[in-house]
């Protein structure tokens, strides 16, 4: 099985549904025409599908090799393929021309992450990391921090970490020990152990910028006491090269389910010599910038091994050969029938291509309007698009990796005993995909962060905002006999998001356990409803497609697939609703010991 990357479904969410050229007069958008973003994605899917993907086995199998020299060996052909990305420029698509980056729209980097993601998941998570060190130093950085890093993080010719995590703390960084000591030349001697450590040790990179949280010697407790540090690998030079050896160690790396390619590390810093990123006490605001980029990446992972779990699938359920048609012989021929004639098996691909070709669509619309925020010259549009970043990314996060891990199950199920071999790829897309629902934060505390931050914040501006948008389209496509399931299940799922939402305001104050009842089955309603536009904006750009004439097979199916999910995957909202209705009480009643 070969991977394709969906190069025209991309073209068609850019060119036609989010209409990229509509913002050609912004700066931001000068360079990214549709003739460019349309070269650029062909050459993503040559790169991603012929260097990254006949990788992906090879790093399953062999996994990462850790030596009692404190260094790292990753999968054969890793670091040649490393060298490709960097040489191509690939690392640099949407960073600050500033400092060498090619400046293209986030949303455009999107679709690259997305095919390098599904080609090589957990090679993708070296450049990813890394881009998230650069925004972070890009936002918080000092102007000579910016100078000397963000250039090489840029060019991915050096690569970036996140240690947050230490080994009696995850979600609740407030508990960190890891110690910062002011010296008299500026600098801070860095103490502590970090563990799961994506990329804390690696053969691809002359050099590794770890951003480490840590807090300072009397700085407050808890969350409050946190600063930023970059503590580099090797000490930068007077050339700004790597010099000498900092005192950072791997100590080893994890045995993982999966995502074996990708050195998941135990990082030692023993006073190594870190350097603070913007104020003390500040750090987990300037984190937070790479936190959140992170979550949206890993909420595009569940897509991406989503659609390499449903190509292999696809494939497998047109060639298996078992048992005949209900309706008759298909394959007359042959002694049995391929199983794609099965009306369960296609549910389980017909259920996984809705949720892809929604869930690619979601996070390209949220991409566009995080680009939007930065670069529109209206103050609406960007507080807008600062709203929508805001209160989306625990959606795109959760959502996205519960149903891309769904559909890399169903992938599995499709295959039959198969799939549970290691002959087949289903096994590895399911164990690669698992981490996705966990790091970055777990998927219950991005529904809490839903429900308890996001939701009342600004006086609910973002998600009246967003109610607001989703009425106007109903209001403006409600007479279009074409677009009338669509129009009619949106509406729908809107009213119950929007009663779910009036419960929760009416009932999480009183009892905040019943928000946190509620916040995975409200997280799961809310995504179901944003799919649901997202597929009438796409059977809405498809319909205008075929009333032009255009014969391209893929806009008929584009409203065959989009019905399928306003029909048979959106009528889950009503359950979400009864669900979280029914409060906190019984799931509070046992005592922890009748556990």
């Amino acid at each position: 099985m070969t991977y394709q990357a969906p190069v025209r479904d991309y073209v068609f969410l850019l060119r036609d549904v989010l209409q990229l050229d509509r913002h050609a007069n912004l700066p931001a958008f000068a360079d990214a025409s549709m003739d460019t973003v349309e070269a650029i994605l062909e050459e993503a899917g040559k790169f991603t599908s012929e260097v990254l993907a006949p990788l992906n086995p090879v790093g399953d199998k062999e996994g990462c090799t850790w030596s009692p020299d404190f260094t790292v060996r990753t999968p054969t052909g890793f670091k040649e393929a490393y060298a490709q990305l960097v040489e191509a420029g690939w690392p640099a698509l949407g960073a600050d021309p500033a400092f060498g980056g090619q400046g293209l729209p986030h949303v455009v980097n999107v679709a690259f992450s997305e095919m390098s993601s599904s080609a090589n998941m957990a090679f993708s998570m070296y450049p990813g990391l890394t881009h998230g060190a650069y925004s972070a130093i890009h936002v918080g950085g000092s102007p000579e921090q910016k100078a000397l890093y963000l250039p090489k993080l840029a060019s991915g010719h050096w690569a970036g970490t996140m240690n947050l995590t230490e080994p009696h703390c995850g979600t609740d960084l407030g508990l960190l020990r890891t110690k910062a000591v002011p010296q008299a030349d500026g600098t801070y001697k860095i103490t502590g152990q970090k563990i799961w450590i994506s990329g804390g040790e690696q053969d691809l990179t002359p050099n590794i910028v770890h951003l480490v949280l840590a807090r300072i010697e009397g700085a407050p407790a808890g969350v409050r006491g946190i600063s930023l540090f970059i503590v580099p690998k090797f000490i930068p030079d007077a050339n700004g090269e790597p010099g000498e050896r900092n005192s950072v160690k791997c100590l080893g790396l994890e045995e993982k389910m999966g995502i074996h390619g990708n050195a998941t590390c135990v990082i030692s810093h023993e006073e190594a010599t870190g350097w603070l990123v913007g104020e003390e006490n500040q750090g987990l605001k300037l984190m937070f910038v790479m936190m959140n980029e992170a979550r949206l990446g890993v909420g595009l992972q569940g897509i991406a091994q989503a659609e390499a779990a449903y190509q292999a699938a696809a494939e497998f359920a047109k060639e298996r050969l078992q048992g005949r048609s209900l309706t008759g012989p298909k394959n007359p021929d042959g002694p049995a029938d391929p199983i794609i004639v099965h009306p369960d098996v296609r549910r389980m691909l017909l259920d996984s291509r809705a949720l892809i070709e929604g869930g690619r669509a979601f996070m390209a619309w949220t991409a566009l309007h995080g680009d939007l925020a930065h670069a529109s010259e209206d103050e609406a549009v960007r507080q807008k698009g600062r709203d929508y970043m805001a209160l989306m990314t625990p959606v795109v996060k959760a959502f996205l990796t519960d149903r891309g891990f769904k559909v890399c199950s169903d992938a599995m199920q499709v295959h039959g005993g198969s799939g549970f071999t290691e002959h087949f790829p289903a096994s590895q897309y399911l164990r690669d995909v698992r981490i996705a629902l966990i790091y970055e934060g777990t998927n219950g505390v991005q529904a809490l962060d839903l429900v308890g931050r996001k939701l009342a914040a600004d006086g609910g501006r973002a998600v009246m905002s967003f109610f607001a948008e989703l009425d106007a389209f109903v209001a403006e496509n409600e007479g279009d006999p074409g677009l009338k399931p669509f129009v009619e299940g949106l509406a729908r799922a809107k009213g119950e998001l929007q009663e779910a939402t009036m419960w929760l305001m009416q009932n999480g104050l009183a009892n905040p356990d019943n928000a946190g009842a509620a916040s995975t089955d409200y997280l799961q309603l809310f995504g179901l409803t944003a799919l649901a536009y997202m597929w009438a904006m796409m059977a809405k750009a498809a319909q205008a497609k075929i009333a032009e004439g255009d014969k391209d097979p893929l806009y008929e199916r584009k409203l065959t697939v989009g019905r399928y999910y306003v029909e048979r995957i959106l009528p889950e909202t009503g359950g979400h609703l009864a669900k979280l209705k029914t409060g906190a009480d019984l799931m509070m009643k046992l005592p922890a010991e009748a556990f």
